[in-house]
């Protein structure tokens, strides 16, 4: 099976306008481009391929408008087995981190207002999020001579805690970011939530446009495109970590693109989401032509990706639906909820620029090897000259040969999401992939029953051959046991390895996970 996962990085170079004479500066900048709940699926670029390794469409990618990204894919190169974990703040500080979420131990969500770890959740998982003194690569970048940009979501770290100002994580510019993971409001007219009954998740920074009919991914782009333009005056190189709010719920309809989907015979909700995605994909779109605008374009890489998988509101999570033909969907244990797409690309082809040189991205590329987002913080400091403090643990490895359409034979094609929280749309549950082969250990197989579904069908331990059935209809935990034994055993060394920590019994004993 294939791996996605989508962030977007943009790397921006400070060079100006390409002229005989042209140089390209020292040091590239950078863009991750970050879309919140955006699955593989949930756009007009195919990322899942026939047996001939070329893109096959779905009905979902006839659904979706997505031209931006379409135009990122043409210039470079996607990923169709890129993972993220299933929920959000988990996939956000992995990225700032280079370590998977059983390592920084956010392993849930973090609910600003209260401890969510769930009645028998890691009692000591990390509620509070980074913290100013964490390494980060914003506050790496930073130490190297970037600009450091943050715009729109953050969800690093509870009210009152260091991670809720992106400030303190080495960011010199916050544009909208908090504690909370959903708008109040997209809508300018409802002030994007404040003084509503979602105040508590009103997105600060942004009160010129209140009362206006700005949508708010509109407002935050023409945000980050000043921000940019500024930078690019000052001469300095900048990281931009723009992270979108869609398409996060609440599902308000952006009126620019209502009429697209409003003969699609799909539910309202879902029409909604579309035009959150297409939205997005403007966003994008409009970032490019800046970058051309500005003349560093061909100094520009972009990471575009999504922080788990897809939310749209479309069936149950475990069945095939949202994410067709993917099984389950954010939150879930199944592919729907963990791949995500990836698309890395200058942003304009320049094979006499030094930087390209160094890292060429082919176009219209698609890699099949499996990646994820700790991949991101080793590629990005490796690119740029920097290296993390000595003592730091990272759990990604660089992406350079994958970037370029090569096969890396040396690279481990491995993957651990551990959630050991509930109640959610999958509880207690940890999953390995190493290989072709996918393990799920649930902690409590038949309690409690989601949406009216055992999420794992009654079984303690799921597998699965994805390069045999991608869309994980067939439960081999019973036929396969010495493939269940050697994936468990993977399991429970990557947990003890990553220091994870587990869920409780009622009786307060730690239940870690267990071999057949």
């Amino acid at each position: 099976m294939k791996k996605l996962i989508i962030v977007t990085l943009i790397v921006f170079s400070l060079g100006l306008s390409a002229v005989s004479t042209w140089a390209a500066p020292a040091q590239p900048n950078i863009i991750v481009f970050l879309v919140d709940d955006m699955g593989m699926m949930d756009t007009s670029v195919p990322f899942l391929t026939d047996a001939s390794g070329k893109p096959k469409r779905y009905p979902l990618n006839d659904y979706y408008r997505t031209p931006g990204m379409e135009r990122l894919a043409a210039r470079g190169i996607r990923f169709n087995q890129f993972y993220a974990m299933s929920v959000c703040s988990p996939t956000r500080v992995s990225i700032l981190t280079g370590q998977n979420a059983a390592r920084h131990r956010v392993t849930n969500w973090i609910n600003p207002e209260r401890n969510n770890a769930g009645a028998n959740g890691a009692p000591d998982w990390n509620w509070g999020g980074l913290k100013k003194g964490d390494v980060t690569l914003p506050r790496i970048l930073r130490s190297g001579g970037y600009h450091t940009i943050h715009v729109g979501k953050g969800h690093f770290g509870a009210d009152n805690h260091d991670g809720a100002e992106p400030l303190n994580l080495g960011f010199d510019v916050n544009i909208g970011g908090a504690s909370f993971g959903a708008p109040g409001s997209y809508y300018g007219e409802k002030n994007y939530g404040k003084g509503t009954r979602r105040s508590h998740h009103a997105v600060p920074h942004l009160e010129k446009y209140h009362g206006t009919k700005t949508f708010l991914t509109e407002a935050l782009t023409i945000e980050t495109r000043k921000a940019v333009a500024n930078t690019v005056k000052s001469g300095k190189p900048f990281f931009l970590y723009f992270a979108h709010y869609a398409v996060h719920a609440p599902f308000d309809s952006d009126p620019r693109f209502a009429a697209h989907y409003k003969d699609s015979g799909k539910p309202a909700p879902a029409q909604a989401f579309a035009t959150l995605i297409e939205g997005m994909d403007k966003s994008l779109g409009d970032l490019l032509d800046q970058l051309d605008k500005l003349g560093i374009a061909d100094n520009t890489i972009i990471f575009f990706l999504g922080d788990n998988g897809s939310d749209a509101p479309l069936g149950h999570q475990h069945d095939v639906a949202c994410a067709a033909p993917l099984r389950g969907k954010k939150g879930a244990h199944y592919e729907g909820g963990m791949r995500v797409p990836f698309i890395a690309a200058w942003a304009k082809a320049n094979p006499k620029n030094p930087h390209q040189q160094r890292l060429r991205i082919p176009a219209g590329a698609i890699q099949h090897q499996v990646a994820n987002v700790t991949d991101l913080f080793p590629t990005i400091l490796a690119f740029t000259g920097n290296a993390a403090p000595k003592g730091h643990a990272e759990d990604g490895s660089k992406l350079d040969e994958l970037l370029s359409g090569k096969a890396d034979g040396r690279r481990k094609e491995q993957f651990l999401m551990h959630y050991p929280h509930g109640p959610h749309r999958s509880n207690y549950f940890t999953v390995w992939r190493d290989g072709d082969w996918k393990v799920i250990y649930h902690t409590f197989p038949n309690d409690p029953p989601i949406g009216g579904k055992v999420q794992s069908d009654g079984a303690r331990y799921q597998l699965f051959n994805l390069a045999n059935d991608p869309f994980e209809s067939t439960n081999l935990a019973d036929s396969k046991p010495k493939d269940l034994q050697r994936l468990m055993g993977g399991l429970i060394t990557q947990l003890k390895r990553h220091q994870a920590v587990y869920p409780v019994g009622k009786d307060g004993k730690v239940l870690q996970p267990m071999q057949p």
